[in-house]
């Protein structure tokens, strides 16, 4: 087991830099980096001026090196004013100026300054990535036991009513997507035009989460989840049922539900399990159309304000975030995969 979690460890470190270059690579193009200069100097400044804050700024430098100053396995870049006082990327982010230090990377913790909040990108995304994990606790408290339930009744029975009625639910679900369900909501919840049960912005729920302010943006990301948890739990509790397993213990008279309980549920949830730790990462795509419908400012608020402003460094933070939750989830789900199956063995 030690060996296997190395194994992917390695594989998560190398995969995590290849996709962090990529997207350096890309926010680095030409274009954006003229944004940039224009943003910082005067949108009115020629060709010449933005080359020439470029070429001051260090941005003209080969991407390679510029992307090892950025994780901060290469020193930084350094020059001097016109006036001969020193400058860098080291120096400019240094209280002390005088004795800053070489490397100033995202491995020594210094993750850039945002040029549209006008804060250190570190304290940006510790604060918005905290409203968006309160978002995802409430949608997982939700979206997991509901589409368990679900998924379990509906394949206890395969092919009765109450089969096809939530197998329909779960379809429907899947089938609609947050940017519908959200304005569904919004509409016949929360607007004159229904019933005024809920607020259809979260923007108070930054200060204090209460039913009213939170509950229509956990439904509006559980509910797509829910619909396809359930469908993979269905198909997982149908397959077992049908083993031959489960028909030695009815033929040897234990009664309908202590079957399901003792002997099917556990393997009926293998493969549920994989699907459950994956949501993770779509979650952080889900809360990016979600935070932006209700006006919640977490993680995939931010993110859209990045790209939409041009904000490179705050957008390498996010591009650093999302892939790490990715990568680290998979890896969890690897693990509980080996836990929960004693079939599988690790080679």
């Amino acid at each position: 087991m030690l060996m296997f979690i190395l194994r992917r460890v390695a594989t998560m470190v190398l995969t995590a830099a290849c996709l962090t270059f990529i997207v350096f690579f890309l926010t680095n193009l030409e274009p954006n980096l003229e944004k940039v200069a224009k943003s910082e100097a005067g949108s009115r400044i020629s060709d010449a001026e933005v080359e020439s804050w470029l070429e001051r700024n260090g941005y003209t430098r080969p991407i390679f090196v510029r992307y090892g100053e950025w994780l901060g396995i290469l020193p930084g870049w350094t020059g001097t004013e016109p006036d001969g006082r020193p400058r860098g990327r080291c120096v400019d982010r240094a209280a002390d100026k005088a004795n800053a230090p070489r490397y100033c990377g995202l491995l020594q913790g210094d993750w850039g300054f945002s040029t549209v909040f006008k804060q250190p990108v570190a304290e940006i995304v510790a604060t918005r990535l905290a409203l968006t994990g309160i978002l995802m606790f409430w949608v997982m408290a939700l979206m997991v036991p509901a589409s368990l339930l679900i998924g379990v009744l509906a394949g206890m029975r395969e092919g009765s009513r109450l089969d096809r009625t939530l197998s329909t639910f779960s379809i429907a679900t899947t089938a609609t997507p947050e940017y519908v369900s959200g304005v569904i909501f919004i509409v016949f919840l929360a607007s004159n035009a229904g019933v005024q049960w809920f607020k259809g912005t979260a923007t108070s729920a930054m200060d204090g989460v209460t039913f009213e302010n939170f509950f229509l943006p956990v439904l509006t990301i559980a509910l797509y989840g829910i619909g396809y948890i359930a469908r993979m739990t269905r198909a997982s509790m149908t397959e077992v049922m049908t083993a031959q397993y489960i028909r030695t213990a009815r033929l040897k008279g234990m009664s309908f539900p202590a079957v399901v309980v003792k002997h099917a549920l556990r393997n009926a949830l293998i493969a549920p399990f994989t699907v459950i730790m994956l949501q993770f990462p779509w979650l952080l795509n889900g809360v990016v159309i979600v935070e932006t419908l209700f006006n919640y400012k977490g993680f995939g608020w931010t993110l859209v304000q990045a790209a939409g402003n041009n904000d490179i460094e705050l957008l390498l933070a996010c591009s650093v975030v999302a892939v790490f939750v990715v990568l680290v989830t998979q890896l969890i789900s690897d693990i509980g995969y080996v836990f929960l199956n004693p079939r599988i063995r690790v080679s």
